[in-house]
């Protein structure tokens, strides 16, 4: 179910779906994966349909970046999920749309705010797939709303540069990894792009991408705990280049790093096209995952310490320390500020 406002100012839609089993972990957990897919559909509608309300070409909205996403509440089989989106920025060439996710118990009536996420979307031509369309601007309703958002905007714009230009080395398997190394939990998938993961472009959706990375990041996790568990939050997941129609990606992950009560994933999508096979593999998204270990009652349970082996990847598990302390510094402000 779908629901939409027209206001020039703060165009926004909302959507409703009900949790299924298909949707959720053995345990009635819904994976982050589903909601994350559920959010990039409400963005991919009203990013679209706000690009093509001038004349000149038709165009579909293609995801070019998700800022960090806090999983806040789990979300559980038989509960719905609203999808609110409101585009909050538009500059010459991209959109910023702003989500929140409710779940609601149907029996009880309790609803719960259970993620927020910001996504920028950059519009390409129908006719012309490398062409970049222009964004109407939105109505701000005051100077000071409007360059808040830009700020927003050169921010996110250099980290996508600064991360489309980091290097990184393709996972290597080991034959008989030691348990709680990073080699033993690493983990991979392959999956063909087929017709129905694509947009009307042919290029394949960011919320099927994102899906198919929390699986692989699951599993990563699930075999260090070898515990239920469930997705925290993602950190900024950067789109690099497009994904094709019959491509072939793989989709990989690896522990980074852990706390006492939480591990983070660092995952890489690379595409492989069969057709323009001379044109090589390429690194398409690349993402960081936190997930926490529950036990049978939803309760979090203490993480196994990651066995380091080398120096790389101590340097990978002190950069994951700083992003968990500057993630964590970041949640007790918010949290004074709310007070």
């Amino acid at each position: 179910m779908m629901s939409v406002s027209n206001a020039q100012a703060k165009p926004s839609i909302q959507i409703c779906r009900i949790m299924r089993p298909d949707d959720a972990n053995i345990v009635g957990n819904v994976h982050g994966g589903t909601i994350l897919k559920m959010i990039e559909e409400a963005g991919c509608i009203i990013g679209t349909r706000h690009c093509n309300t001038q004349n000149g070409d038709h165009c579909v909205a293609a995801l070019a970046r998700v800022e960090r996403t806090d999983f806040l509440y789990p979300m559980f089989i038989g509960e719905v999920a609203h999808v609110s989106a409101e585009i909050t920025y538009t500059s010459k060439h991209s959109v910023e749309v702003q989500i929140n996710v409710l779940s609601e118990n149907i029996v009880t009536g309790a609803k719960k705010v259970t993620n927020k996420a910001t996504l920028w979307y950059v519009p390409f031509s129908l006719q012309n797939v490398s062409k970049i369309t222009e964004v109407p601007p939105i109505e701000y309703s005051s100077s000071e709303q409007e360059e808040a958002g830009k700020k927003r905007y050169e921010a996110q714009k250099l980290e996508r540069l600064e991360t489309k230009e980091r290097n990184g080395e393709i996972l290597m398997s080991v034959s008989v990894p030691e348990p709680y190394t990073v080699a033993f939990s690493q983990s991979s998938l392959i999956h063909l792009i087929g017709p129905s993961d694509c947009t009307l472009h042919g290029f394949v959706h960011g919320g099927v991408t994102m899906k198919l990375m929390d699986e692989v990041a699951g599993i990563v996790a699930a075999r260090h705990c070898k515990t239920n568990i469930v997705t925290a939050s993602v950190d900024a997941i950067n789109f690099h280049r497009k994904i094709k129609k019959g491509c072939v990606i793989t989709v990989s992950g690896r522990m980074t790093f852990t706390s006492n009560k939480s591990m983070e994933i660092e995952v890489f999508v690379y595409a492989d096209q069969l057709v323009e096979a001379e044109k090589g593999k390429y690194r398409a998204v690349t993402a960081f995952f936190t997930y926490i270990s529950l036990d049978k009652d939803n309760k979090p349970l203490p993480v196994p310490p990651l066995k380091l082996e080398g120096e790389e990847e101590q340097k990978r598990f002190d950069e994951g320390k700083a992003r968990y302390l500057q993630n964590k510094a970041k949640r007790l402000a918010d949290k004074e500020c709310q007070q």
